[in-house]
């Protein structure tokens, strides 16, 4: 049974006041809230937004899993949703990994099961799939949800708050967000994407690595400067405002150019660039026989009554 939530209720800071939960997938979650955008103005936008406030959206183990959960569906079932927002109730985007979840083995290192007296080797072995599983839920956001994602963060972004933001395909912030590459200074090397990202985002700095090997902050001045974000607001309300501004252009131009855009983007980032010629020239051999090119030269004309239709549900076994 579906219960569908009243949208009367006043939706937690930060989302918009004229947001309301999503009457099938925000009942799928613990964690998340999934909250449509105001309908009158933004009918193709979505709110994904990390929902444990008392933690500062650190991330446990059922998060982790929520998280792959609902950026390998979003977009893929004929729903209609054509942009995605990122967001982090309460005070902060996130706060990393939630280090007090003994899924994360990290608490009983002393104990004395059979599972600790195990040697090295087979301990090693033991944890690399959790990693792996960690690595794919963000990985997802990628290679598993066709739609373009806007990260708005507002205080702390730090440790796998910056792993996920790397996998969003726009950053904005708030000139009071603060930033760390945090996993040093806990003892580890970052393993969740950042190491792997980030340099291709903002290129092999310098700055780069002395942020990645100190676990310092940085702020959104640094942050803009780097190109690490692209916008940084002066208010979380105008940090949303910005998100839903640029998500609604987004959604109103044809999502089989859109999607086709992200994935030959992602192509390209990890390949050879005659590589990634080859892809987009495979992908637009059918691509570019869509109607939404008549449709997108009409709109361009002016014609206001031109819609795009809605892509079809990803065909599953």
């Amino acid at each position: 049974t579906i219960h569908i939530m009243s949208t009367t209720t006043t939706p937690p800071f930060p989302l918009p006041p004229n947001s309301y939960p999503h009457p099938i997938y925000n009942n799928q979650f613990q964690h998340l809230l999934i909250y449509n955008a105001p309908k009158e103005s933004s009918p193709h936008v979505i709110f994904v937004a990390l929902n444990r406030p008392q933690k500062r959206n650190a991330i446990h183990a059922p998060m982790w899993v929520e998280m792959h959960k609902a950026f390998t569906t979003l977009g893929t079932n004929g729903d209609d949703i054509r942009c995605i927002i990122l967001l982090g109730i309460g005070k902060a985007f996130c706060a990393g990994i939630d280090f007090t979840d003994s899924a994360f083995g990290l608490q009983d290192t002393n104990n004395n099961n059979d599972e600790s007296e195990a040697d090295v080797a087979r301990r090693a072995m033991s944890f690399y799939p959790q990693i792996k599983q960690m690595q794919h839920a963000f990985t997802s956001l990628e290679t598993s949800c066709p739609l373009p994602i806007i990260a708005a963060m507002h205080g702390y972004c730090v440790g796998a708050g910056v792993d996920l933001a790397c996998c969003t395909d726009i950053r904005y912030c708030c000139d009071e967000s603060v930033f760390s590459i945090r996993e040093v200074k806990l003892g580890l090397a970052a393993d969740i994407g950042t190491l792997q990202r980030l340099p291709k985002l903002i290129g092999h700095s310098s700055f780069l690595k002395e942020l990645c090997y100190t676990g310092n902050d940085f702020d959104a001045v640094d942050a803009r400067r780097i190109g690490f974000v692209s916008r940084v607001e002066p208010s979380v309300p105008s940090l949303i405002s910005k998100a839903m501004e640029v998500a609604n252009e987004i959604s109103n131009v044809s999502p089989v150019a859109v999607v086709g855009t992200k994935k030959s983007l992602l192509y390209s980032r990890d390949h050879a660039v005659e590589e990634g010629l080859d892809h987009v020239a495979l992908m637009n051999m059918s691509g570019l026989m869509t109607d939404d090119l008549m449709r997108s030269l009409l709109k361009k004309g002016g014609d206001e009554d031109v819609r795009f239709e809605p892509l079809l549900s990803h065909s599953r076994l």
